[in-house]
């Protein structure tokens, strides 16, 4: 273990062999880290957080400290950050607020400077959240999904799988998932083409989610309609099922 002189380090927090600490450093009481971690400098790390393997804190990233809620009233809650994460710096992310809930982070993510993750937000892995990018409470993200600086996203929002999110957008509603979603506020621009290239989609899975998006953004008819000719007209892919599914599970809408 390497521990700067000047980081002050709780005799109770579990600290694998291994983990590094910076100059300046505050790691409490509560705090579980991961073997291959390393904390840069002027960090807090605080509350019941867990850490896992690999990841990587830049300077000033306050991580743990309670809930910006003013329903918050010292309810012991947590925070869970997966393996192999980014965090640069100022960076801030709140556990959860009610007793024994959690703020969820997954794996191989990227949190750009001054990025924000509310209360009781649950993100998945390999998401890029690009500077100063702010996510409300009771927030989901799925796997893969790009957001671009300055974005705020609305309380109790989903963001669908590969979605890419402009900067600067204001998201109110649910992003579908594969989708290109821009403006103030967020409307859907079309398909993630160059996403699904990345993800290694093969062509016919690209094309049925092309014309699904066509029929989405159709004017003339409704959601609703649109997913009956969906489900009738094109041939059911693992890809169309989720797209479907996510629809009609949303509770806040769909960005139009």
């Amino acid at each position: 273990m390497k521990i700067h002189p000047t980081a002050l380090v709780h005799r109770k927090a579990e600290l694998a062999n291994d983990v590094i600490i910076g100059p300046y450093t505050i790691i409490e009481e509560n705090v579980k880290i991961d073997s291959a971690t390393e904390i840069g400098s002027h960090c807090l790390i605080t509350g019941h957080t867990s850490i896992g393997k690999g990841c990587r804190f830049f300077t000033g990233a306050v991580i743990g400290s309670p809930p910006q809620d003013l329903k918050y009233k010292g309810e012991v809650s947590f925070l869970d950050i997966g393996k192999g994460n980014t965090i640069r710096e100022y960076v801030t992310i709140n556990p959860a607020t009610k007793e024994g809930g959690k703020t969820r982070i997954g794996d191989s993510n990227l949190l750009m400077a001054y990025s924000h993750v509310a209360h009781d937000c649950c993100l998945g892995s390999n998401i890029v959240i690009a500077n100063a990018a702010t996510l409300a409470g009771f927030v989901t993200i799925e796997d893969s999904v790009i957001l671009g600086g300055l974005v705020g996203v609305h309380q109790f929002t989903r963001i669908g799988t590969l979605a890419f999110i402009g900067g600067c957008s204001k998201v109110v509603q649910d992003v579908l998932p594969y989708s290109l979603c821009d403006g103030h506020p967020a409307t859907m621009r079309g398909l993630n083409i160059i996403g699904l290239r990345r993800a290694g989609f093969e062509a016919k899975a690209r094309s049925s989610l092309k014309n699904a998006f066509k029929l989405l953004a159709t004017a003339k008819i409704s959601t609703l309609h649109a997913i009956k000719k969906i489900e009738k007209e094109i041939e059911m892919s693992a890809e169309i099922t989720y797209l479907i599914n996510f629809i009609k599970s949303s509770k806040r809408g769909i960005c139009s």
